[in-house]
């Protein structure tokens, strides 16, 4: 499993590296004013039913079908299942398509009402948005082959998906934006791009595997009454964290300009660990306690749920802690040029901040969710969003007036530790979560490392800060990686000193990897 979490979490690495360098050319062209807030609300729009309906949802609703009907009646019944799923999917969203396109302006005064006060803006997003919508046609659809090949345990072309994401849309800033009236422009038009180029790329996988879906009249089955059934709950349960980035949006209208903007740089700084880690991770369980339940191995299904969370863990409280210690050299390095001004930078530093606190439940919920879904219970998690939705707008509205946006991803934080706390005590008393002896062990002991990172940083930070200021960005680059390495360098020395791994486990991994 770790090597199959390492393969998904290499390539989304590489995405999210092709991502910095697309967000680095947005701000220095963008920078955060009206245009990139017009562009960043349509962005989000296909995005949040992106995780809402197609992949957080559809994957808890599809993959433990799909598991059932390969392991109890073979590959080609999978296929016809999966064949009847895409046909009244694809029915769905082009019905959806349709309506929004038509609606997109009265919609508009509803996902961001606080730009109706501003037409030049106003108008750009509702022209940005009706460009970017069919993106979310193409990705429903690359979200059911990908569900299809992760299940098959071909993990690499869905996780390679959103590499072509990025490739798109630097490609549209460099190629295009001299061609269009603004850059905003040129992004929209490349998010469309994108949805094509990874259906395109996922349908030759699927090919390639052997499980090509062909178009077949839409049908509700037996098979697609009970995904429906399944998939309402969790289209709601799955996506907790993409509806308090829609209120965030929605709020965050209503602030002065710039808003939306520092919370779509924050977030993507945030993004990278609950990228490479989280959603690694909860791309591999899924699966991985699918089959072990259905074959009824619950020891099996036990131990991948206690390394998951392990897992989640030793990566994503150092991420948090650096995230908390150098979020303000992290963010002016990455953004601070052309367009995006200091001022910028220490608006979206102190975002990444109040994100990095939650950061460690926004991944371990990528964890306990399949704990709920492989045993297709997508209902529980329905009640738990609820009252967390609820946790989330109170604290928004609370805190927007005298915070900002950094009291929006403040209360986001806030709302993700109760929905972790929540899942993770109904696991338990249902007996579905037993933590080993292992994982209590060094859970701790990773907390311990990730703040003695956090004071070597803060200490460097410190001698660097002559460094980090300089007015040359490769003097500041140099200081930002050195910054970087001593972190690493502490978290790993102490990580080892303390057990939280071995050097035995080390060198039992690498030997695997190279037999394999």
């Amino acid at each position: 499993m770790f090597r199959k979490i390492l393969s998904v979490g290499g390539l989304t690495l590489a995405s999210r590296v092709l991502g910095f360098i697309r967000d680095i050319l947005t701000a220095a062209l963008l920078g955060a004013g009206p245009i990139a807030d017009a562009f960043f609300v349509a962005f989000r729009l296909p995005n949040h039913f992106r995780a809402l309906f197609a992949e957080g949802a559809f994957n808890a609703a599809f993959v433990p079908m799909f598991s059932a009907f390969l392991v109890g009646q073979g590959r080609s019944q999978a296929r016809i299942f999966a064949e009847q799923v895409m046909a009244f999917l694809l029915v769905v969203q082009l019905i959806l398509l349709l309506v929004f396109e038509l609606i997109m302006p009265w919609f508009m005064v509803i996902f961001a009402p606080g730009f109706a006060d501003e037409p030049m803006k106003y108008d750009l997003a509702v022209l940005f948005t009706r460009i970017t919508f069919p993106y979310l046609l193409f990705i429903s659809l690359v979200s059911l082959m990908g569900a299809v090949l992760n299940s098959i345990e071909r993990f690499a072309a869905a996780a390679a998906a959103p590499i072509l994401l990025n490739l798109c849309l630097i490609g549209a800033l460099v190629g295009l934006t001299p061609l269009l009236p603004t850059a905003g422009h040129a992004l929209a038009w490349g998010v469309l791009a994108a949805g094509v180029a990874q259906f395109l790329y996922l349908a030759w996988d699927c090919r390639r595997a052997g499980m090509s879906l062909r178009l077949v009249p839409p049908r509700l089955t037996p098979g697609v009454r009970r995904f429906l059934t399944v998939l309402g709950p969790a289209a709601l349960g799955a996506g907790v964290t993409q509806i308090n980035l829609f209120i965030d949006t929605l709020i965050a209208s209503l602030l002065p300009t710039g808003a939306v903007s520092y919370l779509y740089y924050a977030d993507r700084i945030n993004q990278l660990p609950l990228g490479v880690i989280g959603i690694a991770i909860g791309t591999v369980l899924l699966p991985e306690l699918s089959r072990a339940l259905k074959g009824g191995n619950l020891a099996a299904a036990s131990d991948s749920q206690n390394r998951a969370i392990e897992l989640s863990l030793l990566f994503t409280l150092p991420a948090a802690a650096a995230f908390l210690a150098a979020g303000s050299p992290i963010i002016s390095v990455l953004f601070e040029r052309g367009a995006f001004q200091e001022a910028d930078a220490r608006a979206t530093a102190a975002t990444l901040m109040a994100y990095a606190l939650g950061l460690p439940a926004f991944v371990l919920v990528r964890s306990l969710l399949p704990g709920f879904y492989a045993r297709e219970d997508t209902k529980t998690p329905v009640k738990i969003a609820l009252v967390v939705v609820s946790v989330n707008v109170a604290l928004k509205l609370v805190l927007m007036q005298p915070l900002s946006q950094v009291g929006l991803a403040l209360a986001t934080s806030a709302a993700s530790w109760v929905n972790c706390a929540l899942l993770a005590t109904l696991l338990f008393r249902r007996g579905f979560l037993v933590l080993d002896e292992r994982l209590r062990r060094r859970v701790p002991r990773q907390l311990v490392a990730a703040l003695v990172m956090a004071g070597v940083l803060w200490a460097a930070r410190l001698g660097l800060d002559g460094f980090l200021s300089a007015p040359d960005l490769a003097t500041r680059t140099l200081a930002l990686g050195t910054l970087i390495a001593a972190g690493m360098i502490a978290y790993a020395v102490v990580g080892v000193a303390l057990g939280v791994v071995s050097l035995a486990e080390l060198k039992l991994y690498t030997r695997r990897r190279r037999r394999t």
